[in-house]
């Protein structure tokens, strides 16, 4: 005879593991919203100790129970009490064609059907902390075929990756604007959200992997009010490549970019000649980047040799990136957007006007993520963030 108990919802052993973990899930909810357990069982109609016997994992909330729960907190009761089961193992095309470093963490985006990997290694790991990642990295596969007929590009290793977190629906945004995180906010508050992956490059970069299929849209930067966007060796190109690439641009922002200079070096520089003639070190942007093109065409201008700056063989990714260099001490000056120069307390030195735009392949418009992108641009909180 099984003893009498005054606790139903008492869960087998097997079960147990599973509550454990949902009841931990609840209590994290709960703390998120700042309630304590009397308040919780106030607003749900609960218990006190129907609470804590559910967020200890002793007991097994009945559905009444978990609808309660669940309303009060304004979460489901999939979120608070669906027991997770392992999640699967996924091969993903490698964002990064020549692995230097083996990637351990990676982050996955399915775009229009086809799983990406975004490894996590070198510039691409984190900003000031770590980027979560959505799947560690089992084995590295040969590269399937070729990424596109006489494209000259390699082909994407292929990645076997265990996953780590829940795949969300994931817009995936390539481009070097410091501008393109704030999305996120806009994108997570849709009526079914959306997250965004940022992979961080320059404009030529972008372009490529939106041909490619990489990623949903490609940020790109360009001086020409026509809509011209750069291509992968800098040279604008026509409506023409859209139509080529069969894309349309959306406008995002628009800013001056210029040189950036060390606040101690204020008034000393006017143009590239002042940085070859005082041997001022130079944080350049990778090849493909529309900031390494103006500076080319800058130096062109100016008949400089790129011997003539030290530092031009450098390379970082990013406006950001740039800047922080100037301003830890590690070079003098770089091309970078005023926003960032202004940042890091940064002298700056306009060299151009440019817009900054989302180009997106048709075939992706209609897509949920792309949709979800398009609503996040009119929103009204984003245009207060980019104008201040």
């Amino acid at each position: 005879m099984t003893p009498a108990t005054d606790d139903p919802g008492t869960p087998p052993p097997a079960e147990r593991s599973g509550l454990a973990e949902s009841g931990g899930r609840l209590r994290l909810t709960r703390l998120a919203r700042g309630l304590s357990q009397e308040q919780l069982a106030q607003a749900s109609g609960v218990s006190r100790q129907a609470i804590a016997g559910v967020e200890s994992g002793r007991w097994a909330p009945s559905l009444k129970v978990a609808l309660g729960i669940s309303h009060a907190l304004g979460a489901s009761v999939e979120e608070l009490f669906a027991v997770e089961a392992p999640l699967p193992a996924i091969e993903a095309d490698s964002v990064e064609a020549t692995l230097a470093v083996r990637p351990n963490r990676v982050a996955l985006a399915s775009v229009l059907g086809r799983a990406v990997a975004f490894p996590l290694v070198h510039h691409a790991a984190g900003d000031f902390g770590f980027r979560p990642a959505s799947a560690v990295v089992d084995d590295t596969l040969p590269a399937v075929g070729a990424t596109e007929p006489g494209s000259g590009r390699d082909a994407p290793p292929r990645l076997r990756t265990r996953q780590i977190a829940p795949l969300m629906p994931t817009v995936v945004v390539a481009g070097c604007d410091p501008a393109l995180p704030l999305l996120s906010v806009p994108l997570s508050r849709l009526g079914s959200p959306v997250d965004l992956l940022w992979w961080p490059c320059g404009s030529g970069r972008a372009l490529d992997l939106l041909r490619d299929g990489m990623v949903h849209v490609a940020g790109v930067h360009h001086a020409d009010p026509g809509g011209a966007v750069p291509s992968r060796k800098g040279a604008k190109t026509t409506e023409a490549n859209l139509t080529e690439l069969d894309a349309v641009a959306v406008g995002f922002t628009a800013w001056r970019e210029g040189l950036a200079v060390r606040a101690a070096l204020k008034g000393k520089v006017g143009d590239l000649a002042d940085v070859a003639h005082l041997g001022l070190h130079l944080v350049n942007r990778e090849e493909g980047s529309e900031a390494r093109n103006l500076l080319d065409a800058e130096r062109r201008r100016l008949r400089l040799g790129a011997r003539e700056l030290v530092g031009y063989d450098t390379a970082v990714t990013g406006h950001l990136q740039v800047a922080s260099a100037l301003a830890s001490g590690l070079g003098d000056v770089g091309v970078a957007s005023e926003p960032a120069a202004m940042a890091y307390g940064l002298a700056f030195v306009p060299l151009s006007t440019e817009r900054y735009d989302l180009v997106v392949r048709r075939a992706a418009l209609h897509s949920p993520e792309v949709q979800g992108l398009l609503r996040a641009l009119r929103s009204a909180w984003l245009r207060p963030q980019l104008d201040a």
